[in-house]
């Protein structure tokens, strides 16, 4: 594939990114707040809030209701917070529910329909961007055309990111049906990165044998974002924590501009000590961060000998 140069230049440091995604906005009635993403200890960089859908022209909904219903008041608020504390929020469109992007991949005045709700949904919640999650036939032109009204309509400081499972960028199964690679050689410099789905069957993160395969392409690393499930009840593909430690690190040392990782969902994310969802971020940032933190403690220590 060979795309080097293809960095997008949204990022002030693209690479190492802890992006959780956020579904799950109230488990039994109680509202599950994102808070707690803002601790430093946590490293959270993006909170990718999910999911969007294109019902009709004037019912877009978050999950099973209108974005604007007072349900998501203390979330929209929350989102404000997130962004004033410097993590960047996106918009999730689509995933397995069907039918928003065939909606959006007619003809123009088709897409205009669609597009035009979609951009004021984006504008009223605020988003830094969008993820553009695609489980179901899309032409690379549609796909194409509303990347390119996005990054006109939203700046060039405005995220674009792609959800793809692991063997798209293999060149060897991709859900959309065009071709990622294809996407990446044409467009890759308005495209921030791909969260890349390791989980559900479709990647093994317990080694670093699937993310090797996919560089050895020549995908630049930073863009490569690994996605790993948070709670072994959200799909197959959870890796344990030890084994995780392993690989991730391995990963690290090996791609030191490695793109980061990504976690479904926010709700439920834990690690073998903690039910708190951030502390499995914290976990994540200890792993993607563990030689910068031990250069600054060589340089305290150092410090301490002069």
């Amino acid at each position: 594939m060979l795309v080097k140069g293809s960095e997008s230049g949204d990022e002030t440091k693209p690479y190492r990114r802890i992006v959780f995604y956020h579904q799950t906005h109230y488990k039994d009635d109680r509202y599950i707040s994102i808070q707690p993403t803002i601790l430093p200890t946590a490293g959270v960089t993006h909170v990718i809030i999910a999911a969007i859908h294109l019902n009709t022209p004037t019912r877009i909904t978050l999950n099973n209701d209108l974005y604007d219903a007072d349900k998501f008041i203390p979330l929209w608020d929350e989102v404000k917070q997130l962004q004033a504390a410097g993590i960047k929020v996106l918009g999730m469109l689509g995933g397995a529910a069907q039918g928003s992007y065939t909606k959006l991949d007619g003809s123009l005045e088709g897409f205009h329909r669609w597009y035009q709700p979609l951009r004021r949904m984006i504008k009223w919640a605020g988003f830094d961007g969008l993820d553009l999650d695609i489980e179901e036939a899309m032409s690379l032109g549609g796909v194409i055309r509303l990347i390119d009204h996005l990054k006109t309509d939203f700046g060039q400081s405005f995220l674009v990111t792609l959800a793809p499972v692991a063997p798209a960028l293999r060149n060897e199964q991709n859900l959309g049906g065009f071709n990622m690679e294809d996407l990446e050689k044409g467009l890759g410099s308005r495209i921030a990165w791909y969260n890349t789905q390791f989980y559900c069957g479709w990647g093994d993160m317990s080694e670093p044998h699937d993310y090797d395969r996919i560089i050895a392409r020549g995908w630049p690393q930073e863009k490569v974002v690994i996605g790993l499930v948070t709670n072994p009840s959200n799909c197959s593909g959870y890796v344990q924590e030890t084994k995780l430690r392993k690989c991730l690190g391995e990963l690290v040392r090996k791609y030191p501009r490695i793109g980061g990782v990504m976690g479904w969902e926010y709700y439920n994310a834990r690690t073998e000590e903690s039910s708190e969802p951030w502390k499995w971020a914290e976990m994540i940032n200890d792993i993607l961060n563990c030689d910068s933190k031990m250069q600054g403690e060589k340089e305290i220590y150092e410090g301490h000998k002069s």
